[in-house]
């Protein structure tokens, strides 16, 4: 699951940071589970296997360099899933603001990033930042690309999320204030929740997106489970055995892109039931 050149005595901790990464699914599906217990896994996740990967903390520090294959494109896909979401929705209500400053901050970085394509952040990301750090100090490269594909997508996804905020009845609103609800208490527990279960499909799509766009990172030096496999393919011992390569790569990218796409259509089911 992860690179031949991540310390072999150290694999355990791949091996503890895929399963924990895994469950997810069956968390999602398991009604039995209370939802705050499940949102308390998806927040400490991150932070998990960063810890598990990465090192400190009693655990030996492994330099970056070391991540490759599918251990690079699950982590890029699941935390970036996990951040892209709330700084999505920061952004949509920072959007329609009342206050000027903070609705034209949001509006002029949601554009901003929409309009550029998600390479040219990378490269950005991988080669300029530098230049702009004080002399010995260096952000770590996978860090890098995570908050450009987190960022990106939570631009986009703040352009869904407000368009599920503008297709809330103001009677919502002023129920809410008639109950004397201050405003990230009605945000918090009367639009949101209705606005992100109306939203589920496009968001859902927005993962599988971010999943997918995870194989760039390539272009910029950080060999994800693609840029294996191109490097295997040009090995002596695999020359003829491309076809199967490819094939590995579709399959995997078709279980976890399938699987998101079957739980979005599992939420709109079960949205139908409780609107019956």
């Amino acid at each position: 699951m992860g690179s031949t050149s991540y310390p072999q005595t150290q694999a355990w901790r791949v091996d503890i940071a895929f399963a924990l990464a895994v469950c997810i699914f069956p968390l999602l599906y398991l009604k039995r589970i209370d939802r705050r217990w499940t949102l308390a896994y998806l927040a400490l996740l991150p932070f998990a296997m960063w810890w598990l990967l990465k090192g400190g903390m009693g655990l030996p520090a492994i330099s970056s360099t070391k991540f490759a294959g599918i251990l690079v494109t699950v982590f890029l896909g699941v935390v970036g899933m996990v951040f892209a979401l709330p700084i999505g929705i920061l952004l949509a209500l920072g959007r329609r603001s009342k206050k000027p400053v903070i609705r034209i901050l949001s509006i002029l970085y949601i554009e901003l990033i929409r309009s550029v394509p998600v390479i040219t952040l990378l490269f950005m990301a991988s080669l300029m930042i530098q230049l702009f750090l004080p002399p010995g100090m260096n952000i770590d490269i996978l860090l890098r690309v995570l908050a450009v594909l987190i960022l990106f997508t939570a631009a986009y996804m703040a352009e869904t999320v407000r368009g599920g905020l503008q297709g809330m009845s103001k009677g919502q609103y002023e129920a809410a204030a008639a109950l004397g609800f201050s405003y990230w208490k009605t945000m918090g527990l009367i639009i949101l929740p209705q606005v992100l279960r109306n939203t589920i499909p496009p968001l859902l799509t927005q993962f599988v997106g971010l999943f997918k766009e995870t194989t760039l990172v390539m272009v910029v030096g950080v060999l994800d489970v693609v840029g294996i496999a191109m490097s295997t393919t040009s090995a002596p011992e695999w020359i003829g055995l491309e076809n199967e390569v490819y094939l590995f790569l579709a399959l995997f990218f078709f279980v976890i892109c399938f699987a998101l796409s079957r739980y979005a259509r599992y939420l709109e089911r079960q949205m139908e039931k409780s609107r019956r």
